[in-house]
């Protein structure tokens, strides 16, 4: 070979392994580049938490497949369990992303957050054999479906320290037709599941989420304190039996704000317990905020206070919420044999249309755990307040119905407009076993609530603790 042709080959060889290493190269840069594309993906989504983590994984790392047939549970327990050991260095994020995860319950941990991307779906499972079941609840003493147990709600933590449930509006869909049709079929051994369950802990923070299709409850935190429920999209069938949506129970210093709820039961329900059960635990509700919210619920109440209220339910602020085809406004539940009290009660700027009835108070709401109720164990209703209340296209405006020897005390209702439908009935105020005052309030209040000039009902000027937490911007 002579020497010209060596020259050529070498050069040839020379700009084929050129041409090779620019495509590995390239090929690296790629992949470097696909990956930034990645994270800075991540990295552009910021959201409010009451924390923020130093870890993160998504639920694809654990197995996880977003195609809505296949089971999830694994996959979530593995990666939260894996996760729980970053609890005392700076906490960890579970990314759940596009896609439908098809899941049974799981359990939380502590300094942890649970983040559903835009496009994410949490579907619970309808198999009954990944549902654990649950002891009773002890200030229950039954369940609330069959005198056994429980399952365990879909999303579940007890114990725990600085949870947060959130994302970028991702969907939690509890499938709840199974157990609406063996609910009304009578078919149930045990409670049915609630979809987020929190017991026995401390700064929790569930928002910025769609909840739609509860088995019974929606969101359930008891015998916890410093919660925060915000920014919640909760639907139900305005048909479906128990689909409360947000029932803090046995609580301390809890705000639910700028939520949109329509239930078939009430939209938030406000409990501390059953009777003798109830009145033997003695947790309060306390120190609760709720503002800007609307609620949507034909046979229910926009917020109840009870019936379960044996603990007793004291400072709640409500303000600024809007009811529409609703049932009732603010409504009082209670009867003989539950003890505990409902007092400094604060109510204000409420926006009505469609309803049956602004103001309701019941003392004989007769649901009872067992026949062992103390019937000497009256409940202490009083310093209930409401003003600056407009209602339209309302039935009745008031249906107060105090306990013989028991009345309800202390009712301050001031500069209430009620407009009343075409169906009104003649008789708009009905009250017995009641006492207060009233002022500016339109159809004219029963004798049992007369008019005091000058009277404007209290609200207070102070912040519950829980108002002054601000989110901190955190990112992924």
């Amino acid at each position: 070979m002579s020497h010209t042709m060596k020259q050529c080959l070498h050069l040839r060889n020379a700009h084929v392994l050129g041409v090779i290493s620019l495509i590995i190269i390239l090929g690296s840069l790629n992949v470097k580049v696909a990956e930034s594309r990645v994270y800075s993906s991540l990295a552009n989504i910021e959201y409010p938490a009451i924390n923020c983590r130093k870890h993160s994984a998504s639920l694809t790392d654990f197995g996880g497949v977003g195609d809505g047939k296949t089971s999830n549970t694994k996959a979530f327990q593995s990666a939260i369990t894996k996760l729980s050991q970053h609890a005392s260095d700076g906490g960890a994020t579970l990314i759940v992303p596009p896609g439908k995860w098809l899941t049974g319950p799981f359990n939380l941990t502590s300094h942890f957050t649970l983040f559903l991307q835009k496009g994410a779906v949490i579907l619970a499972s309808q198999n009954e054999l990944e549902w654990p079941h649950l002891a009773i609840l002890p200030s229950y003493g039954r369940g609330r479906d069959a005198p056994g147990g429980r399952f365990s709600s879909l999303i579940f933590g007890t114990n725990l320290t600085d949870v947060v449930i959130t994302g970028q509006n991702g969907t939690i869909d509890g499938q709840g037709s199974y157990w609406w049709d063996k609910f009304h079929k009578k078919q149930l051994t045990l409670t049915r599941p609630y979809m987020i369950e929190i017991m026995y802990s401390d700064q929790i923070q569930i928002s910025n989420l769609t909840l739609v299709n509860s088995p019974t409850w929606f969101v359930h935190p008891i015998y916890s304190s410093n919660i925060i429920v915000s920014g919640l999209t909760i639907l139900a069938p305005v048909d479906s039996p128990n689909t409360d949506g947000v029932n803090p129970d046995s609580c301390t210093n809890i705000r639910i704000e700028d939520c949109f709820i329509v239930s078939g039961d009430d939209c938030i329900a406000v409990k501390s317990g059953w009777d003798e059960y109830g009145i033997k635990f003695g947790r309060p509700t306390q120190h609760l905020v709720i503002r800007r919210v609307t609620c949507i619920s034909p046979d229910s109440a926009m917020v109840a206070l009870g019936s379960e209220m044996s603990g007793g339910i004291e400072d709640v602020r409500v303000d600024d919420l809007t009811a529409i085809n609703t049932e009732s406004a603010i409504r009082i539940k209670t009867a003989v044999g539950r003890g505990g009290f409902v007092k400094n009660i604060f109510v204000r700027g409420l926006n009505l249309n469609t309803m049956k009835y602004v103001f309701w108070m019941t003392g004989s709401y007769g649901e009872h755990p067992d026949p062992n109720f103390d019937p000497k164990a009256l409940p202490t209703i009083t310093g209930i307040n409401y003003k600056d209340i407009v209602a339209k296209n309302v039935t009745y405006s008031a249906k107060l119905e105090g306990i013989s020897n028991d009345p309800f005390t202390g009712i301050c209702i001031s500069n209430v407009s009620v407009q009343v439908s075409a169906q009104q009935k003649k008789l708009q105020w009905n009250c017995t076993n009641v006492a207060g005052v009233t002022n500016n309030v339109t159809p004219t209040p029963c004798a049992l609530l007369p008019q005091k000039e000058k009277t404007d009902c209290a609200f207070p000027t102070d912040k519950l603790p829980i108002e002054n937490v601000q989110f901190k911007t955190c990112s992924l």
